[in-house]
């Protein structure tokens, strides 16, 4: 698999794992895009996930309970937000990820 480009993504994480993991990661000199890289590639060549996932206890959607709960308050913060005419509103899709790039540089 020739790495002739490459492509940017955007993935939400946990801060609180993020912060845990930093220094694990920046001391064996990896990057979060180093470690998503290497598993992308063990998921191309294995043609599977390459970690045991059967003690993750899924929910009906698939999710794990705790990320389908952070979902559901989020949504109900949406929602509420929505109701009460507080949401940020976007006119198009490149004003939103623009937003969420400037978040991405804040937090990082």
């Amino acid at each position: 698999m020739p790495n002739t480009r490459s492509s940017g993504m955007h993935i939400r994480v946990n801060p609180e794992i993020k912060a845990n993991v930093e220094p694990i990661l920046a001391a064996i000199g990896l990057s979060f895009s180093d470690v998503f890289n290497l598993t992308l590639n063990q998921i191309y060549l294995k043609r599977r996930i390459p970690f045991d996932l059967s003690s993750i206890q899924l929910t009906e959607n698939g999710y794990t309970p705790e990320f389908e709960a952070e979902l559901l308050a989020e949504s109900e913060e949406l929602h509420t937000a929505v109701a009460n005419g507080t949401a940020k509103l976007y006119r198009n899709s490149a004003e939103l990820f623009a937003d969420l790039d400037a978040e991405d540089i804040d937090n990082d």
